[in-house]
């Protein structure tokens, strides 16, 4: 592998990982929610 003496730690633009990571975050939080929705709904509505 060669070496890289160009790269400058913290100088890489990472917006669109930011926004991936974002998204996946609201996405879990969402799918979380609901599911634990339907959880509570079946444990009140089960027969």
């Amino acid at each position: 592998m060669a070496d890289n003496n160009e790269h400058k730690h913290g100088e890489m633009d990472i917006t669109d990982q930011e926004k991936t990571f974002d998204g996946f975050m609201k996405w879990s939080t969402n799918v979380a929610i609901i599911s634990i929705l339907i959880v509570i709904g079946l444990a009140i509505f089960a027969t």
